[in-house]
């Protein structure tokens, strides 16, 4: 009897010493959560006056940026078409996509300084950060679900009673407060510690090509793509031929005035390198591409910027330089910062 009880007790430890550990994710951190305004900046349009940042809400809002419970069929979530990797762009996709494979018909732009957006959207549809996530949660050919939905799913999730409660003092789910929570966390991602950034604080020096491409950016791309921010916010005609199969009428659409026809929002150079592929219909897959159509694509059309009436000049030497300028553009702190990942991986 007793050879047998050790015989079982010999069998037990063994079999525990070779279970596999659970997985522990270790948390992500959270740290460093405020306000930033560069020096030398403009003041954001959005002060988060009205929705003050907390390391609370800003959890909550990462949390929900990575919820696939937000589209009809729990399978798609912000995160999926906006990749921290790429600097929120979306990877090797031209158009987004959305539930059952359905895509959309623009190319889902990259998120960071949002603050300082005073529209949002290819054709600035919507002007209110904490308005913005409602566009693609509601879209049929996005994210596809309803508000109350989306509450109805985040109540039967008990981490989110606790989340909300910490975020916001009770665990009361509400629309305004889901999109306060994605607004801290998406105005929370900063990004102005670029090698073009260091430059112009003195901590850095630009290559002899780096220099030609900066100088020619000032000269001729810096009206449009204005520093820091590297765009000034306007809709323009930039010349591309309309995309037959998507028929989109840009800024249009949203005024209905036939002068904007055509025109999209111009988008922030920032990061650029990484967010290919490139303008509202991810029709470019490189940079060289995109200068290449500014200097021989250029499609003469009434609302076309008169800017660009004669394209953009520019040697192919002049061309490499633009684009090793470009490149320090890319904000390697931004990209890098676990506190943007994704919890639930």
């Amino acid at each position: 009897m007793k050879q047998q009880v050790a015989y079982i007790l010999l069998i037990t430890v063994l079999f525990t010493q070779c279970k596999v550990d659970p997985e522990i994710k270790p948390a992500l951190p959270a740290d460093d959560i405020r306000v930033v305004v560069p020096e030398g900046w403009p003041r954001p349009h959005y002060n988060f006056e009205n929705n003050p940042l907390t390391k609370e809400g800003f959890i909550l809002g990462r949390s929900l940026f990575y919820e696939p419970a937000l589209s009809r069929d729990n399978t798609i979530s912000c995160g999926d078409c906006h990749q921290h990797f790429v600097a929120f762009a979306n990877a090797g996709h031209s158009l987004s996509h959305g539930v059952n494979g359905q895509l959309g018909n623009r190319n889902a732009p990259p998120l960071f300084n949002l603050t300082w957006h005073p529209y949002f959207m290819w054709d600035g549809g919507i002007n209110h950060i904490e308005v913005q996530p409602l566009a693609p949660i509601t879209n049929p050919v996005e994210m596809d679900e309803t508000m109350e939905n989306v509450i109805a799913k985040l109540k039967n999730k008990s981490n989110y009673r606790k989340m909300f409660k910490d975020a916001f003092g009770d665990d009361s789910i509400t629309t305004q407060r889901i999109f306060r929570a994605l607004a801290q966390f998406m105005g929370s991602m900063y990004s102005y510690q670029s090698k073009y950034d260091m430059v112009k604080k003195g901590k850095a020096t630009f290559s002899a090509a780096e220099q030609r491409g900066y100088n020619l950016f000032v000269q001729k791309c810096a009206i449009c793509h204005k520093e820091p921010l590297m765009t000034d916010f306007s809709f323009k005609n930039n010349g591309l031929s309309v995309n037959p199969a998507l028929q989109d009428s840009g800024r249009m659409r949203i005024t209905g005035n036939p002068n904007d026809r055509n025109k999209f929002k111009v988008p922030s150079l920032r990061n650029v390198a990484l967010t290919s592929p490139y303008m509202h219909d991810g029709r470019f897959e490189t940079l060289e591409q995109v200068l290449d159509h500014y200097r021989f694509g250029i499609v003469q059309s009434p609302t076309l910027d008169t800017l660009l009436q004669n394209g953009i000049p520019m040697s192919d030497q002049e061309k490499q330089d633009l684009i090793q300028f470009l490149y320090t553009l890319t904000d390697y702190e931004f990209i890098y910062d676990k506190k943007f990942d994704n919890p639930n991986r």
